[in-house]
């Protein structure tokens, strides 16, 4: 236990708000289907890449050979409030701060470090940070971060759902850590908030295609507040609706009577974290180092029309907001302009 001990303190002082550990082996079996059956139902929409790769992203231990544990870091990018002017575009709160794919794993790259100078040279580490074909969320709650709700994200009783995840798989056998349960200390410790309505009926779970969101009990307030459907009542996710992918993943025109629901969601959409109960009074971001852009919770939806590729490449460069493209941010800016004012120009 020493040395899963000091790796868990060494990824706090690095900066992350959430650390856990459990074993290279596959994930659990509902979730597995679910996500089998997610992908046969054409839910995944354009994103090709989910399909490839089915038997990695379901076991860690494809992805290292000789893998034996998986260490799971959150990290909680939890904005501060702020007002948008008008005539701009909403940018998704993870977005708001630099890449947190590059922010992560640099931090992973000095955890590797500081394990492999007290466990020894011999070891293999990989890191991931939401790129390799890897069932984090699954991972994460195996180890103990949180749950998944039915918002598909992964809930902390404490931060709320507003976690960036990141892994290390290891060769090195570490001790696991159980996942949390209605029993457990973070519950106990939330007894005069929401959780304590929602966790009356904890013991009879509700039960959904994607398994049990016991966090979640009777509350559906994300799947009532996403603006799209695209959260379903019986726990099925259609990424084709969602706003999130249609903002960034999706290509060519985004259909007439799904347009209308983006708003002024320039990029991504945070409705179904945003309702979430265990996000009201979860604390915001503390991590100083994660550079954090005041100014980007939303942007002027004409300035966007006029970037030029030099332009976007330069004010985008450490941005998730890259991952875009100029093109289709223009796009979801003209989309933004025709909800606001109607226009002939801008449809």
């Amino acid at each position: 236990m020493g040395l899963a001990k000091d790796i868990k303190q060494r990824a706090i002082e690095l900066g992350f708000d959430l650390v856990g550990i459990t074993d290279a082996s596959p994930i659990d079996a509902r979730h597995v289907k679910r996500l089998a059956d997610w992908l046969k139902a054409g839910s995944a929409g354009q994103m090709k890449y989910m399909h490839r790769n089915f038997e990695k992203r379901i076991n860690p231990a494809k992805l290292l050979e000789n893998a034996q544990s998986v260490i799971v870091v959150g990290l909680n990018y939890k904005p501060p409030k702020r007002p948008a002017a008008e005539q701009t575009g909403r940018i998704a709160n993870y977005a708001q701060y630099e890449d947190y794919h590059l922010f992560i794993k640099k931090l992973l790259r000095q955890l590797t470090n500081f394990i492999s100078s007290i466990a020894g040279a011999g070891f293999e580490f990989k890191i991931c940070v939401d790129s390799a074909p890897l069932a984090e969320r699954a991972l994460a709650e195996r180890a103990g971060l949180g749950f998944i709700g039915k918002n598909h994200t992964l809930i902390n009783p404490t931060l709320g759902p507003q976690i960036l995840l990141g892994e290390i798989i290891t060769t090195l056998k570490l001790p696991t850590d159980k996942p949390i349960s209605c029993h457990s200390e973070p519950f106990a410790l939330l007894k005069d908030k929401f959780r304590e309505e929602s966790l009356k009926s904890a013991n009879q779970t509700l039960r959904f295609a994607q398994g049990d969101s016991f966090g979640c009990s009777n509350c559906d307030k994300c799947i009532t507040a996403c603006p799209t459907g695209a959260l379903r009542p019986d726990g099925r996710f259609d990424a084709n609706k969602c706003i999130s992918y249609l903002t960034i993943e999706h290509k060519g025109q985004i259909p007439p009577e799904l347009a209308g629901k983006v708003g002024n969601r320039l990029f991504g959409c945070d409705e179904c974290v945003l309702a979430c109960p265990y996000q009201k009074d979860a604390p915001v971001c503390k991590n100083r180092q994660f550079k954090f852009y005041k100014d980007r919770n939303s942007i002027s939806l004409r300035d966007v029309l006029n970037l030029s590729d030099d332009d976007f490449g330069k004010m985008f460069s450490d941005s998730p907001i890259k991952r875009s493209g100029l093109e289709h941010l223009k796009r979801n800016a003209r989309i933004c302009l025709a909800n606001i004012a109607p226009h002939p120009v801008y449809q």
